[in-house]
């Protein structure tokens, strides 16, 4: 029998600004990336979430990016290599003491937009990510897009690592997701987010924009929350994986892929 995790980044509101739709995105999905700061989110925000997150029973991660509120961390900034692993380290730990506070804990880490993406094609940044992750808590799951840099960083470091696709992205022939820049970059249409997603769960495909089948194995499916159709399209997926049979986890119930 298939299982899959579902995951969202939600608290990527701050101050008086809210942004995203978290309370319907907890409502549905498995496991959640907390803003922790540095591109969006404080500690309300992060105190709010994470308390919405234990009513659901949803698993609680770090979405740890790059300190550009203004740029909601998706612009790209280079640092030196153990620079980003303290920046990943601190927001971790931002996330841990406010998880404490409630009784729970983080049970994950998934970078946040640039750094992420960076980390697919830097091997040093991938590094120093897993670095900082394994320095803070060797027992922390790493969600990292399948076949990245990041993934394979994260299994070398010794970190339980679940391969991430994503229900309402594109994808390229290369197998990277198509940049931002571009219209079709998001998927809005719940049918066919909930297609892609069913193609890669059942099929083990995604299907990129040329038509290229590309082959690949993941533990979990983003769906992301600060969209406003996020809530839509994850309660479409829900129904469809439940439909077919597929049992939705949380992140620390996977079976998930471990390094020595």
């Amino acid at each position: 029998m298939k299982h899959i995790n579902l995951n969202s980044d939600v608290g990527e509101g701050f101050g008086v600004y809210n942004i995203g739709n978290d309370e319907d995105m907890l409502a549905t999905v498995s496991s959640a990336n907390i803003a922790c700061g540095f591109h969006a989110g404080d500690p309300n925000v992060m105190n709010r979430v994470i308390k919405t997150a234990k009513k659901h029973n949803v698993s609680i991660g770090a979405h740890p990016g790059f300190n550009d509120i203004w740029g909601f961390g998706r612009r790209k900034i280079y640092m030196p290599m153990d620079e980003i692993e303290a920046s990943v380290a601190y927001q971790i730990g931002a996330l841990q003491a406010m998880a404490i506070a409630e009784d729970t804990k983080v049970t994950h880490v998934k970078p946040h937009g640039a750094l992420n993406n960076m980390s697919s094609e830097s091997k040093d940044i991938a590094k120093a990510i897993t670095r900082g992750i394994y320095g803070v808590d060797k027992n922390l799951i790493l969600v990292a897009v399948a076949g990245s840099f990041l993934f394979d960083s994260g299994i070398r470091c010794g970190l339980k690592v679940a391969s991430e696709a994503y229900a309402d992205r594109s994808y390229e022939d290369d197998g990277n997701m198509t940049s931002r820049k571009f219209e079709h970059a998001m998927i809005h249409d719940a049918k066919k987010a909930t297609e892609q997603v069913k193609s890669i769960v059942l099929d083990g495909i995604i299907v990129a924009n040329s038509g290229k089948k590309i082959p690949v194995s993941v533990d979990t499916i983003c769906i992301h929350g600060d969209e406003p159709t996020g809530p839509k399209i994850a309660l479409a997926v829900k129904e469809m994986l439940d439909k077919e049979g597929i049992i939705i986890q949380r992140l620390p119930e996977m079976n998930l892929q471990k390094g020595n």
